[in-house]
């Protein structure tokens, strides 16, 4: 199992860093593309440098042996008839790979050279040659040809032709452009490497960055930092703000913690007078009418409410400033669990049933797991009707002690029951106001499981009901004994 979690972790790293849309790879196509659209430039210009280089040469060979042959034709004619003279300028200046032929007036060949007479060469007289040095492809070869009028002494012989045959130092240049397209391909294979390394390389202060942030809470504003004194300047001047964004995030946390505590503790003094002065008035009140009493009935009811919504926020503004305490000792959790119980049913006018099998000693803070508890069962009473019964179940795995607080309600929605332990989150606003609660008592009891070194838990189907289990160490385990601070 280790190793395919590994294996998982490297896919979602690979596949990561092969997203279109992230900035490394749009810098490192971008980079490349360019790099590969001036290789391909180059290329493209040096073939054509080169095909240039090749081809001019040839014609410049061609159009020398042209403006030499008139003046052969005239050396040999004077020792031989013209005839004889253009024969031996025409086999004076073959070579192999050269080849010469004059024809007359009326289209007959009159001299040529030998090789031409070879069934081979002689699809050369068909090509329409004009009289500008062009390259032509003729039977899988190439042959540069140039056509130039013959005039001897004043008479025009006809038109005099000049073949070079190119076909090898083509094949060189279709060798060199592979050549070099091979070498285009593996130099932007290289070069895509080495830029994408590069780039990853230049990339790492920010996934840095982006790893310190994930990691900061609500608890690691005033501690946390950004330290990337290697980094680019742009990127340090990031981290800066960044540092200088989580101070001000501080301040503000502080200043609203601080606000919460304040105003919590203020209030809760004068609320507690008022709600006293109303439920004395209301037990003396023999005097006072119907819609008097049910008015001061309603009214201590929602000072209660707002004592009680204080009180929870002083808790989580103690627990937010560590000021919360906890005094963990040894306590036999079935005995704690029926004292509770008993609570409840009085208060709900509820029959809650125990499932406990064994006994089972637990260490945590008495007074907080009966708030807990409470807080659990209150909830599972309101979010159920009165003719569905209520659970707790009670068993030991390990070293772990579980606590199941059980109803058959409406349940919770999937996708908010990783929300539900938030504070102020209601699942149902309108129904969370009609029974009384303040969003807070789940965010409760998760800070007083946690501060217990428990967790806690939900499972909920819709139409079925929920479960929420809290998990406490047992006695065997000796990590939380004595008394701290959370």
């Amino acid at each position: 199992m280790k190793f395919f979690s590994q294996l998982q972790k490297k896919t979602n790293k690979f596949r990561q860093r092969l997203d279109p849309s992230s900035l490394q790879a749009r810098l490192t196509l971008g980079i490349v593309g360019v790099t590969a659209m001036g290789l391909s430039c180059v290329a493209i210009l040096t073939s054509w440098s080169t095909q240039r280089i090749l081809v001019t040469t040839q014609k410049h060979h061609l159009q020398y042996i042209a403006q030499r042959f008139p003046q052969d034709v005239e050396i040999y004619s004077d020792m031989m008839t013209i005839e004889e003279g253009l024969q031996g300028a025409v086999d004076n200046l073959t070579t192999g790979n050269t080849l010469l032929w004059v024809r007359n007036p009326d289209g007959s060949i009159i001299s040529q050279s030998a090789a031409l007479q070879m069934n081979d060469n002689k699809s050369l007289f068909a090509l329409r040659v004009s009289l500008i040095t062009e390259v032509y492809k003729m039977d899988g070869r190439y042959w540069v040809i140039c056509g130039t009028p013959l005039e001897i002494k004043g008479k025009m012989l006809g038109k005099f032709y000049v073949a070079k045959d190119i076909t090898s130092e083509q094949a060189m240049f279709v060798s060199l452009i592979g050549t070099l397209v091979i070498a285009s391909i593996l130099s932007i294979g290289g070069i895509t490497v080495a830029i994408a390394f590069y780039v990853q390389r230049s990339l790492q202060p920010l996934r840095h960055i982006v790893e310190l942030t994930r990691t900061i809470s609500a608890d690691d504003l005033g501690q946390a930092r950004i330290k990337l004194d290697s980094a680019p300047s742009e990127v340090r001047e990031l981290a800066l703000t960044f540092d200088k964004m989580l101070v001000r995030l501080f301040d503000a946390w502080e200043q609203q913690r601080q606000f919460v505590s304040n105003v919590s503790h203020e209030l809760r003094t004068p609320l507690t007078i008022v709600s006293g002065y109303l439920q004395s008035t209301l037990r003396r009140g023999a005097n006072l009418t119907a819609p008097q009493q049910e008015a001061l009935a309603i009214a201590s009811s929602e000072a209660n409410r707002t004592i009680q919504l204080l009180q929870d926020l002083l808790d989580l503004a103690r627990a937010d400033n560590g000021q919360m305490r906890f005094n963990i000792e040894p306590l036999v959790l079935n005995e704690l669990v029926s004292e509770v119980v008993s609570m409840a049913e009085q208060f709900s006018n509820r029959v809650i049933a125990v499932e406990v099998f064994d006994l089972i000693e637990v260490k945590a803070d008495r007074d907080r797991l009966k708030q807990v508890l409470l807080n659990l069962i209150d909830n599972a009473v309101k979010y159920s009707d009165n003719e569905q019964p209520v659970t707790i179940k009670l068993n030991q795995q390990g070293k772990q002690a579980v606590i199941e607080v059980c109803d058959q309600g409406r349940g919770i929605p999937l996708k908010q029951q990783a929300r539900i332990f938030e504070r102020f989150y209601r699942v149902d606003e309108d129904r969370s106001r009609s029974t009384g609660g303040t969003g807070l008592g789940l965010s409760i009891v998760k800070t007083l499981v946690e501060g217990m070194g428990g967790c806690v838990r939900v499972y909920s189907k819709l139409g079925q009901g929920s479960v929420f289990t809290v998990t406490l160490t047992t006695v065997n385990n000796k990590k939380y004994f004595g008394s701290h601070t959370f």
